[in-house]
């Protein structure tokens, strides 16, 4: 737990015409040993030595030829972050609030309870202080363990420009579009420019185009009013509203039908969504950022992509390297996935051994992340050490992946279940005894088609 420095002190200025009173409230504020007090009856001498930021001012407010709120005014210009206490001999409680309105933080009036008072208002000060220097300061831990090197693993450099091209796009507002093949972690990208962005408090709303039916896409980004379409028995806001003040990022955007791409212009042009079964327009504050696998430009030229929306959305381009042109980040993802997935699961913590760090390296990802990630979750859970081997990891060297095809882990699985049944001979009993599996899952694979048995003749002496 972050704490504040137990030795901090506190600089306070008190601008006092009237001797008597400034010794006054000199030897009571001094009475705190953390405290530095320095004493100014000229404005113009307080005013050079203003630059320097006194954590505490008390002003009088009644000063010989300058007004209180003329000396507050120039403490709100030349140190804004000071504490300003008007220490007034009025007791007029309209003034007082015109005052803290102006910036000032507090009124005290010059009578029997100025000491008491004022005592008071230094330690609230003093303490909020402290509460905002441990919020800073934790605010600080939080962005140094979430920054880019731990969301982003790599020191390739090729990555280093990703990292640096998704700094300047975290800074501005423009559109950010995303290449890369399948597995690369455009998504990971686009979460990453929401993070370090002024819109990070805001909504970071997801969505698949290829995953949705194009007939249901129009509604899903724009929303509908009951009784629009058969089905539609209630309203539902469309993603561009649920993301309003945010981040809305679409993924796989060239599979988007060419007729709902023009729609989806006029949104960007006119920053406003229309509901389908409405004519009331709706504005929208969205930034929009967007993924592909596909040249954009190319599917231009072919006709399938409108040539306007995609100068609309080109932005800042983030290209997304292959993991094979990324030379030792594979090792670097590995461990941080393996990590991972045994806190996740509960896990021993695991390690590669050299070998099987040497034969991840080697391999070249045709299905990049998505790919190594399930390679490593599978190891995790075959492995019955604590040090992961080569013959842990099952790596499609048989049958390379397709770096436009996706597959889920129960999919991998399969895979690895199929490759043992054809190196044991389509022995169901010996191969779940390898991958210490039930010969009943495998039966069930078998009967679901996930995996096919072939038995292969018998071979003499």
């Amino acid at each position: 737990m972050v704490e504040s420095s137990p030795t901090a002190r506190t600089k306070i200025f008190v601008l006092e015409d009237d001797p008597w009173y400034s010794q006054f409230l000199t030897y009571h504020l001094s009475l705190n040993p953390d405290h530095d007090v320095e004493v100014f009856t000229s404005v113009e001498e307080f005013l050079q030595r203003l630059p320097e930021a006194p954590n505490i001012v008390t002003l009088d407010y009644c000063l010989p030829e300058h007004s209180g709120e003329a000396v507050l005014g120039r403490i709100m210009e030349v140190s804004p972050a000071s504490y300003t206490i008007i220490v007034s001999g009025q007791e007029d409680i309209g003034k007082a609030v015109n005052l803290i309105k102006l910036g000032a933080y507090d009124y005290v009036a010059k009578n029997g309870d100025t000491k008491e008072r004022l005592w008071s208002i230094v330690e609230k000060i003093k303490h909020n202080t402290s509460l905002k220097q441990v919020i800073e300061e934790l605010r600080q831990e939080v962005k140094q363990k979430y920054s880019l090197g731990n969301e982003l693993v790599g020191t390739s450099p090729a990555m280093q420009k990703v990292f640096n091209l998704v700094e300047k796009a975290a800074s501005s507002n423009i559109n950010v579009t995303i290449t890369g093949e399948t597995g690369t972690g455009k998504e990971l990208i686009a979460k990453a420019v929401h993070q370090h962005s002024d819109r990070a408090k805001k909504r970071f709303v997801a969505v698949n185009i290829s995953a949705i039916p194009r007939e249901l896409l129009e509604s899903e980004l724009f929303g509908y009013e009951k009784g629009a379409f058969t089905g539609a028995v209630s309203q539902r806001i469309g993603k561009f509203e649920e993301a309003n003040g945010g981040i809305l990022f679409l993924d796989e955007i060239g599979e988007m039908d060419i007729l709902l791409q023009s729609k989806l212009l006029r949104v960007l042009q006119e920053r406003e969504v229309t509901r389908i079964g409405s004519n009331e327009t709706i504005p929208v504050d969205v930034r929009l950022l967007t993924a592909t696998n596909k040249n954009l430009l190319e599917e231009v030229r072919k006709g399938n992509f409108r040539e306007d929306l995609y100068y609309r959305l080109l932005g800042i381009q983030i290209h997304l390297p292959p993991l094979r042109e990324r030379e030792n980040d594979a090792l670097l993802i590995a461990n941080k996935l393996l990590k991972e997935f045994c806190l996740q699961n509960q896990l021993p913590a695991k390690s590669f051994s050299a070998e099987a760090l040497r034969a991840i390296r080697r391999y070249p990802f045709p299905g990049n992340i998505r790919e190594l990630k399930a390679v490593v979750e599978m190891a995790a859970v075959l492995s019955d050490k604590e040090t992961i081997t080569p013959e842990d990891i099952h790596l499609q060297e048989a049958q390379p992946i397709d770096s436009n095809e996706e597959k889920t882990l129960d999919e991998y699985i399969a895979d690895i279940v199929q490759r043992y049944l054809t190196r044991y001979n389509y022995n169901v009993v010996h191969v779940a005894d390898k991958l210490k599996i039930g010969k009943s899952t495998i039966y069930r694979m078998i009967r679901k088609k996930e995996v096919t048995i072939h038995k292969l003749e018998p071979t003499y002496p």
